[in-house]
């Protein structure tokens, strides 16, 4: 019996910040830190680093619905990031690090609008919610050093991401 898996993409500010968050659950097959959204072909982090590809920083996940629905993945997501803030995420500031949900079919867009919304209607946030939801376009792995950053420069991950603020600001919105 082969398993059927799906792919989506999600931008969250810097790419290395939303790999492990997504990489630790059942159901996850694959997290691929790339660029999505633009209009140059083939980008490079310089390229979109530079700002003038139009490209979001996004990874790319490949699961398995039946362990990890899309529902629960959306859970995820929404808990990494400030979905107010439409110049970037934390210390990471421009276009390329703005949020968005790419869907890639007529469920994750609904799905994806109906958490957004939810999220809204929470009263979590006293700024509206915008994050974008997108149609999914072509996804470019980023270069090979920029994978798994977290595992590969674990010192380094963890010192960028102590000083952006993402971990104080989640503690501060998702604290029960």
């Amino acid at each position: 019996m082969s398993k059927t898996f799906k792919k989506a993409t999600f931008a969250g500010g810097c790419f290395w910040c939303m790999v492990k968050p997504f990489d630790q659950w059942d159901g996850i097959e694959s997290v691929i830190s790339g660029y999505t959204g633009g209009h140059t072909e083939n980008p490079s982090y310089e390229d979109v680093k530079r700002g003038d590809t139009g490209h979001y920083e996004a990874v790319e996940i490949t699961y398995d619905p039946e362990k990890m629905p899309y529902d629960e993945i959306l859970e995820v997501y929404w808990r990494q990031i400030d979905p107010t803030d439409d110049g970037g995420q934390f210390h990471d500031r421009g276009d390329s690090y703005r949020t968005a949900i790419f869907y890639h079919d007529e469920n994750q867009q609904l799905a994806a609008e109906k958490s957004k919304q939810a999220l809204a209607d929470s009263g979590k946030f006293s700024k509206p919610i915008v994050t974008k939801v997108l149609p999914a376009s072509t996804f470019y792995p980023a270069e090979t050093y920029h994978q798994d950053y977290y595992k590969k420069n674990k010192k380094h991950y963890e010192e960028d991401r102590a000083k952006s603020g993402r971990d104080e600001f989640i503690g501060k919105v998702w604290e029960e």
